[in-house]
């Protein structure tokens, strides 16, 4: 199946507490330029858009003085919008997505599903994983907070799980790159699909 459409979204978001600008193209090569002031979560946005072949734009500035936690939400908010957004109507799509990634002695598994239903699974960091500052700005518990808002403002059914690690660091981007690869398959378009991929005919 050929699609013409073009499978991309720009979205722009204000509130008290964060400015967002955010385009992206399902379709394109990886390429990213991210600037949230969070430079952990830039490095997580980052991998995302190289490993699930997105291209994407990020422009950001929000309260982090008080914590990163609004403007790491509030950027996951905009990039799920965007995500539903341009997959369309989600015609020809594989729908389904399934990656396991290591990263040293980290590693993550992530199944993706394109269901128009929110539903994230997410298990496995190791005790202690949510209190640490990763990079002296990104707090662990801010990994399933942004797999949370991406989830829900996708309408994607995401299960995380984290099969081993010890470094914060190396776990977090074990869990963004196993999902960025999990998302690749799942929004790629199949040439043997037709229409969408659905016995109720909708997604």
């Amino acid at each position: 199946m050929t699609r013409s459409a073009a499978r991309t979204a720009s979205i722009r978001r204000s509130t008290s507490e964060s400015t967002v600008e955010l385009e992206l193209d399902l379709d394109g090569s990886g390429r990213s330029h991210i600037d949230t002031t969070v430079p952990f979560f830039d490095h997580m946005l980052t991998a995302f858009a190289k490993h699930s072949l997105t291209d994407l734009t990020v422009r950001a500035s929000g309260d982090t003085d008080i914590d990163a936690h609004h403007t790491a939400e509030d950027v996951s908010i905009v990039l799920g919008q965007a995500i539903r957004e341009a997959l369309g109507d989600k015609a020809g799509i594989s729908r389904y997505g399934d990656a396991l990634v290591p990263l040293d002695e980290a590693l993550a598994q992530a199944v993706v599903d394109i269901s128009g239903r929110p539903y994230l699974v997410h298990s496995g960091e190791p005790a202690g994983f949510e209190h640490h500052l990763i990079g002296g700005h990104f707090t662990g518990s801010l990994v399933r907070h942004t797999f949370e808002a991406i989830t829900f403002h996708a309408a994607l059914t995401v299960h995380v799980r984290v099969l081993a690690g010890r470094d914060p660091h190396h776990i977090a981007e074990a869990e963004y790159k196993a999902f960025a690869r999990a998302f690749r398959q799942a929004k790629a378009l199949d040439p043997l699909v037709e229409g969408i991929p659905s016995t109720k005919g909708a997604l």
